[in-house]
């Protein structure tokens, strides 16, 4: 029973994700997005397009919501709700690591922030909750582009803006952070959105697999990353980790 009950809450996290397209996608697209397989993401696809609730081109291969879905209910979470479900978490993320915390969602072209969580210590510091961050130019934003296909299609044909020198303003250097944090599970930019300013992030999934937000800390280059300039594997270790354990409370994972 659990292993069909999963194949359900798979099958739709993929109508979900097709259902936020309006272009057909192709298959290693799909299986991205919600965290599967390839065969596994093929399998559940030929059953939906059997039951009429996807269509595949037959030139192409690519899927798309089919005519036998008239209706599918939101994709996301609201903000509101998305930080009641994980202000503990992200509280938890500062205190761990002793860095400010954000968990932030795709909305309407940009990252933009649930909750926000300051750093312990002096210093003045800006409430982000509610602000829109750059998708291409900050660790949020990458992660919900690399995972997110709604978020992946708004930047397809925009410029990316320079903000600072190191700035990813080319679209294959983009392309390849965002694969790198499709291997990896995390994305980090360095000094992208502001010179001092580094930030590591990881996806956070709901029951179905689908990303739903990402999560992240932000903070002084000099504390974030080694002497190589490279985010810490320790605060890596700790963004993916609450990452996960948010992914765990909003039911993904748990057998049925």
């Amino acid at each position: 029973m659990s292993r069909t009950v999963q194949s359900v809450e798979r099958a739709a996290a993929l109508l979900r994700v097709l259902s936020a397209e309006s272009e057909p996608m192709a298959l290693g697209q799909l299986a991205a997005a919600v965290g599967l397989a390839k065969p596994t993401a093929h399998g559940l696809l030929r059953t939906l397009v059997e039951a009429g609730f996807v269509d595949q081109e037959p030139t192409t291969g690519r899927y798309q919501v089919g005519s036998g879905l008239l209706h599918l209910g939101s994709v996301s979470l609201d903000l509101n709700e998305l930080r009641s479900e994980t202000l503990n978490w992200v509280d938890t993320l500062a205190a761990r690591t002793g860095e400010e915390a954000r968990i932030a969602a795709y909305r309407d072209g940009a990252a933009v922030v649930a909750h926000h969580v300051f750093r312990a210590g002096p210093g003045t510091q800006e409430m982000d909750t509610g602000r829109a961050l750059p998708l291409h130019a900050t660790a949020l934003g990458k992660v919900l582009v690399a995972f997110d296909p709604g978020a992946a299609r708004s930047v397809v044909g925009q410029p990316l803006d320079r903000l600072t020198f190191r700035t990813i303003t080319d679209r294959s250097e983009l392309l390849r952070a965002l694969a790198d944090a499709r291997d990896t599970g995390w994305a980090s930019a360095v000094s992208e959105s502001r010179p001092e300013l580094a930030g590591i992030a990881a996806p956070v999934r709901d029951r179905g697999g689908y990303v739903v937000a990402a999560v992240g800390i932000a903070g002084p280059v000099l504390r974030l990353c080694d002497a190589r300039g490279l985010p810490r594997a320790d605060l890596v270790e700790q963004v993916v980790g609450v990452s996960r354990s948010i992914s765990r409370a909003l039911g993904h994972g748990r057998a049925a």
